[in-house]
């Protein structure tokens, strides 16, 4: 009877391991109105794990801020996606979404039966909308300074871009900012991170590594989308490349890789935009700051880079909403004009010069999100719309990309020749076991992200838990110490 007790013990405590492992995901930290998420594995676990661990949020942005801004056409966007001739949506993205339903419905926050169609069409929200009518979408605005424009100042040559989003004000979006970083396990892509909404699994502000893709609206463009042409929604096609280990497969990482997976797009995208994408300074400007003008009529592709007369002086890039390139059109509204009147010379232009003259020259009051990316100094800093004001008006939150990229998930240790040690369950939401180590009194030392210990205490394991149910979510170092026996590993607390 003991034997079958503990056998029944045994499998519960399993099951229990084996079901957190599924949640392959954290809230890394939540601070000034932004929720930053880490999901790990595969495009079905990434999903599961966010929508696991946001479930409530994603509900409160597809019923009431998705569904209304489509208002009547919302039967009919969820149609066009679910008929699949005029968005062609990868598979990977499809399944990904279905895993986020499987998430939300696993953690209990799926009361409105959401299903993967919602998902697709809140991730193709201009896409499916300009095929059906014509939405405002984001305004959005970047100015680009690398190389000669930055050097004698603390950036050094070194290259940052600072980006407004302005969007419409919504009290549904202002509560729910969030940053979603991406730990991919299949082998042709790598790490990188979507700045937006909850519920997002496509980049409508992205960026890993090495370079950013960030979204505006072609606001003088006139006209639509034509149908069974399977454009790529513009939010999955910058996700596409932020993932690809190397998407032209030149061997390097660059805003020729944005300007590849765009050029994929042969029949052009739904409706116009504009992207902005930098990467890491190099001798040929070509690699490092990029604009693109896009639009479903010829000329479908339109690329800008700084040697093109656009007013703008120096190693410097701008772009707002309108067409400067694309048939020459040379359309410079007053932000434009004020940022190029307030550039000096275009050089000198460090990291708060460059956050400066776009709080100052290129804000609107609809701003919900204001962020900088300087990738060779590891700087991501971003403010948003809170507290009534908009986003350029409040102190932005920094980060060091080292911290964000950091690999969240937890490898286990060796000891000695011993058997590894396990944790679980991992990640941890109250109490949780340690095994593989002989019984003993051991000295139990806890460090949290930042390196303070958190705990520090006698216990006899492997029979007594560890109670972590009052410390806040995060990745975790713990030590063991037993007279000669050392072990140390990770372990993340949700």
């Amino acid at each position: 009877m003991n034997r079958l007790i503990l056998f029944f013990v045994l499998v519960l405590m399993n099951i229990g391991y084996l079901r957190a492992q599924q949640v392959n995901g954290i809230i890394y930290t939540d601070t000034l109105g932004i929720s930053v998420i880490k999901i790990w594995g595969t495009h079905q676990q990434r999903g599961y794990a966010l929508g696991y661990l946001t479930g409530s949020k994603i509900t409160n942005v597809i019923v009431n801020y998705i569904k209304p801004q489509l208002s009547v056409y919302y039967n009919l966007a969820r149609q066009l996606v679910i008929q699949g001739n005029d968005l062609g949506i990868p598979q990977d993205y499809k399944d990904e979404a279905q895993s986020v339903i499987e998430g939300m419905n696993a953690s209990g926050t799926n009361p409105d039966n959401l299903d993967q169609t919602d998902i697709l069409v809140g991730n193709s929200l201009l896409d499916v909308a300009n095929l059906l009518f014509k939405l405002e979408g984001p305004g959005c605005s970047a100015l680009m300074s690398w190389n000669d424009a930055t050097a004698g100042t603390d950036l050094d040559g070194k290259s940052v871009i600072t980006r407004h989003l302005d969007w419409t004000y919504s009290s549904i979006l202002v509560s729910n900012h969030v940053i979603v970083i991406h730990f991919p396990s299949e082998t042709d892509e790598k790490k990188w991170m979507l700045v937006g909404f909850s519920g997002m699994i496509s980049a409508l502000s992205g960026l890993n590594e090495d370079y950013s893709a960030f979204q505006h609206v072609l606001a003088d463009f006139v006209g639509s989308g034509l149908h069974n042409k399977l454009y790529l929604p513009i939010w999955m096609a910058l996700r596409q490349s932020l993932e690809a280990a190397d998407y032209n497969g030149d061997g390097s990482r660059n805003v020729q890789d944005i300007r590849s997976e765009l050029n994929d797009c042969s029949n052009g995208f739904a409706s116009g935009y504009i992207v902005t994408s930098l990467a890491r300074s190099a001798a040929t400007d070509s690699l490092v700051a990029m604009v693109a003008e896009l639009t479903p009529a010829i000329p479908t592709h339109t690329f800008r880079y700084n040697d093109y007369p656009d007013n703008i002086t120096g190693d410097n890039l701008y772009a707002s909403n309108y067409q400067i390139k694309r048939n020459d059109a040379h359309n410079y509204d007053s932000r434009y004009n004020s940022v190029k009147n307030n550039m000096g010379d275009g050089t000198l232009i460090g990291l708060d010069t460059n956050w400066n003259i776009m709080r100052d020259h290129s804000s609107q009051s609809i701003n919900m999100q204001f962020m900088q990316f300087a990738p060779e100094i590891n700087l991501f800093r971003i403010a948003v719309y809170r507290d009534g004001q908009p986003a350029y008006l409040n102190d932005p939150v920094i980060f060091d990309l080292n911290d964000l990229f950091a690999d969240p998930t937890v490898s286990v240790g060796e000891l000695s020749g011993e058997n590894p040690v396990t944790i679980y369950p991992n990640p941890v939401s109250g109490i949780f076991y340690l095994a593989g180590i002989s019984q003993g009194n051991y000295l139990v030392e806890v460090f949290d992200q930042n390196g303070r210990m958190v705990l520090n205490r006698y216990l006899e394991l492997p029979k007594n838990g560890i109670d972590f149910t009052s410390f806040t979510t995060g990745i975790y170092t713990i030590r063991l110490i037993n007279n000669d026996f050392l072990y140390t590993s990770r372990f993340v607390k949700r």
